[in-house]
């Protein structure tokens, strides 16, 4: 078991206070790009593993102490396997888990300005140690009249800072993400509404209460109860659910039959949202969801919640259909509407951009051409994975004098990456249901 993390009795919420953090945070960065090419003057051959490690630690324990988006745009970028370095990729994936906890006096006081009571006063027992702390808040576990309640803690100034903190996240972005600055400030807006949106507990509890109620009808699924009475801006209070967490679960080594069942789950819940609800829950990382027994699929964070307008769905899906690709006028018509080209465009840049989407969105659409599709096939993830690192590597691509995507497009791609990742790591053949309008 890793050292349990230690507890921070302080969270810069001052600008100052952060915007100090993340200058510091940078020259230590700069610093070890400086070492990094003073010893491979002396050895021309060198990677950048010690460099990426040493930087990935770095900006970590800057961000992990900040909290708030900017570590839940680390997390965010830890799930995708063609955003970052490996040594970024694991230490970042930390803050689905195991970010260092708040103490406890700055609970209370959280506690105090939301009910003008203290967790003693609401609860019969309340653990004064969070037993899981991620990036926007820590979960504590607590029992009124026999029951069992998860309590999910807000840190303070989060809600506060999620601006100031995206504009200065955005040097290290540059560099961590290869992504030049036109294409970042157009999926910087989406970002800051949806961490904007997380930081309302109050829409949170709504949000999965509906969400849970419309998808209540899928197999083995499970979803917590939501107290709204124990509830406010800052604090949600819901069941407590046993489980375990996906790596856990499958260090048990569950059969073939029992991860298909979960993958199945997943796949029929993604699908209902999308398709039937148009609102997703779009932060599909391992920590969201625990396995329980009998083989029970429970989701218990609806933090991250994209509405899906409706002339973006139909257009974003119709690229999915098989036959779209073979008929260029209305792929043309298409991709101009989810904005992959424009009128900006040289003829060379449109037939260049053409043929890379026409490439992504085959190889992306792959299970929804079939009625079953074989997650733990590994020799497609390698070539989804390897094209994603052609193309970010291309010259045409990064010199783009415009961001390529719609905006919407942002967290729907999330969304279907870190399912097809679950699945993936689930290794789980299931049935790929589809929406009838979309045969």
């Amino acid at each position: 078991m890793p050292d349990k993390p230690q507890e921070q009795n302080h969270i810069p919420t001052s600008k100052v206070q952060r915007a100090s953090k993340f200058i510091g945070t940078g020259a230590k960065v700069g610093g070890n790009y400086i070492k990094h090419y003073a010893k491979k003057m002396v050895n021309p051959s060198l990677s950048k593993d010690e460099l990426h490690a040493n930087n990935a630690e770095d900006i970590y324990a800057s961000l992990s102490e900040l909290k708030g988006s900017a570590l839940k745009v680390a997390q965010m970028m830890s799930m995708d396997k063609n955003v970052l370095p490996g040594a970024y990729q694991d230490k970042f994936m930390m803050a689905q888990y195991s970010a260092p906890p708040l103490s406890y006096p700055l609970v209370v006081r959280n506690f105090q300005k939301s009910f003008g009571a203290t967790p003693e006063m609401l609860f019969d027992t309340f653990t004064t140690s969070a037993v899981n702390a991620a990036s926007i808040g820590q979960v504590h576990k607590a029992t009124k009249e026999g029951k069992v309640f998860a309590v999910k803690v807000q840190y303070p100034g989060v809600a506060d800072s999620v601006s100031s903190d995206l504009r200065m996240v955005r040097p290290f972005a540059y560099r961590l993400l290869n992504m030049n600055a036109r294409e970042l400030d157009h999926y910087m807006e989406e970002v800051e509404g949806k961490l904007l949106e997380e930081t309302d507990y109050k829409l949170e509890v709504k949000r999965s209460e509906e969400i849970s109620q419309a998808c209540s009808h899928i197999p083995y699924l499970n979803f917590p109860k939501y107290y709204p009475a124990l509830s406010s801006e800052k604090i949600i209070t819901m069941d407590w659910l046993e489980g375990v967490h996906l790596k856990e679960w499958l260090k048990t080594n569950p059969s073939q039959q029992d991860r298909n069942k979960i993958g199945q789950a997943l796949w029929e819940f993604y699908h209902h949202q999308v398709h039937s609800l148009k609102k997703v829950h779009a932060d599909p990382h391992p920590g969201n969801f625990i396995i329980q027994d009998g083989v029970k699929l429970a989701v218990i964070d609806f933090g991250c919640v994209k509405v899906i307008p409706e002339d973006f769905y139909r257009g974003y899906f119709s690229l999915l259909k098989k036959d779209v690709l073979l008929n260029d006028a209305e792929l043309d018509r298409l991709f101009r509407e989810q904005e992959f080209i424009s009128d900006q465009d040289t003829a060379a840049e449109q037939v260049y951009f053409k043929n890379v989407f026409k490439e992504m969105i085959s190889l992306l659409g792959k299970p929804f051409h079939t009625t079953e599709f074989d997650f733990a096939d590994d020799a497609y993830f390698t070539q989804l994975y390897a094209l994603g690192d052609r193309v970010s590597k291309d010259k045409m691509f990064r010199n783009s004098r415009q961001a390529r995507g719609s905006r919407h497009g942002l967290f729907i791609n999330r969304t279907y990456f870190g399912l097809y990742s679950i699945l993936n790591q689930l290794r789980a053949h299931i049935q790929t249901t589809t929406p009838e309008w979309f045969k």
